[in-house]
């Protein structure tokens, strides 16, 4: 060896530090256990240096550049070599970051799962990035690294970790699709609450002496398979939730329009015909002029005193005090009683048929009308009960009218 090797060697073995090709690495391991006194050793502002010794940790050095001797770093007097007169310690030195770990790489195909809303199964699969930091560099070397020299890779290092981790995301991805009833298929619009989510319930690795930050880029897709059974299922279910609302929209429809009819009609009772027979015999009328308007023969008269008679019975029906008891009814003139109507001419007026006169048929004789026959017998029980009922199914009365008239009606019984 010549002199400049010597040296050359020499400055080599003084000089410790982490080389610039093992920068990115969580955990470095200086290469030589013995270290000359007065050696320089340099750490980097993003990490810190351990010294072990005999399968033990012996002390820590901070950022900055440290001069090896035992006047300055008390502890390095465990580490002399009493053999080579002093002159050298015995110690194995490991770099270990401290500052956070970024863009370590995770993902996979999740577990098959339901999607909630859709109820499809389905696998989805999710790819991404998070940061940790060791927070205990002594319990990371000791409790996870080991005092092995480790790789050239950190995913190497922390395949467990990162195995760890993502038993916990499946977790947290099923818990957020049952707890908020959401599709698979909204979780890509999610990515903020799903990554708080996903480092709160981060598995706790206080242990061995790190601690995950935060998520960064990532992503949740599907096979092309299970992209297109998803969509056609909620295809599906928005035809389904779209006929839902047309038929609630029919359905309020119609009821809107039977309480204006029904408003409608209690406003003219009230304002026009007065009580419901006078309104029901005004609608009966009504119809019965628009069949003649159309039909125009003469059946249309015949049709007309139908209706009439009745629109009266069924006013008559829904409230059975109206009948017979001095409410107004329309009389037409020539069935009116002499007297009657104002100039309407007198029992006994000059020239006015008597009874008894030659010819007249006598009172009492077999057919004839009796009195108590002449005023019509009303309508049963049973057809006004019938008629009441008719009246609801044509939305001419409410529930509650026709519950109030049936039970005055049941009253009589």
């Amino acid at each position: 060896m010549g002199i400049f090797d010597f040296v050359k060697s020499g400055v080599r073995e003084m000089m410790i530090a982490r080389p610039d090709a093992a920068k990115h690495l969580i955990v470095y391991k200086h290469r030589d256990q013995n270290i000359p006194f007065w050696s320089q050793l340099t750490v980097d502002s993003d990490e810190c240096a351990l010294f072990f010794k005999d399968g033990r940790y012996v002390g820590f050095l901070p950022t900055g550049r440290h001069t090896l001797q035992t006047q300055n770093i008390p502890f390095l007097n465990n580490l002399v070599n009493r053999l080579t007169g002093g002159d050298v310690f015995i110690a194995e030195i490991f770099f270990v970051k401290t500052q956070p770990v970024r863009g370590v790489p995770f993902g996979g195909p999740l577990e098959s799962m339901e999607d909630p809303i859709l109820y499809e199964f389905v696998t989805p699969r999710i790819f991404g990035e998070f940061s940790l930091v060791v927070v205990d560099p002594v319990r990371f070397v000791v409790g996870y690294h080991g005092q092995c020299g480790g790789s050239g890779d950190n995913d190497v290092i922390l395949s467990w970790i990162k195995g760890k981790f993502f038993m916990s995301v499946k977790t947290v991805i099923g818990q957020v699709c049952a707890q908020q009833q959401k599709s698979l298929l909204n979780l890509g619009g999610m990515s903020l609450e799903l990554g708080a989510r996903i480092v709160q319930s981060a598995p706790n690795l206080e242990e061995i002496g790190c601690k995950i930050l935060e998520i960064g880029n990532f992503n949740i897709n599907f096979s092309a398979e299970d992209q297109k059974l998803l969509r056609e299922a909620n295809k599906a279910r928005g035809e389904a939730r779209r006929g839902i609302g047309v038929a609630q929209d029919t359905a309020r429809a119609k009821q809107f329009e039977i309480d204006q009819r029904f408003q409608q009609d209690a406003r003219y009772v009230q304002q026009l015909a007065g009580n419901w027979q006078n309104y029901a015999a005004g609608q009966a009328m009504m119809g019965a002029g628009e069949g003649m308007a159309k039909g125009g023969d003469g059946g249309g008269v015949a049709a007309l005193g139908a209706q009439v008679a009745i629109g009266a019975g069924l006013a008559q029906g829904m409230n059975p005090a109206l009948a017979g008891h001095g409410q107004p009814h329309f009389v037409p003139p020539h069935m009116q009683q002499p007297g009657a109507y104002p100039g309407a001419p007198q029992q006994g007026y000059p020239g006015a048929p008597q009874q008894g006169y030659p010819g007249a048929p006598p009172q009492g004789y077999p057919g004839a009308p009796q009195p108590q026959a002449a005023a019509a017998a009303g309508p049963s029980i049973e057809q006004r009960l019938e008629r009441l009922a008719d009246l609801k199914s044509k939305g001419l009365i409410t529930d509650e009218e026709f519950q109030a008239r049936k039970a005055k009606i049941l009253e009589e019984i």
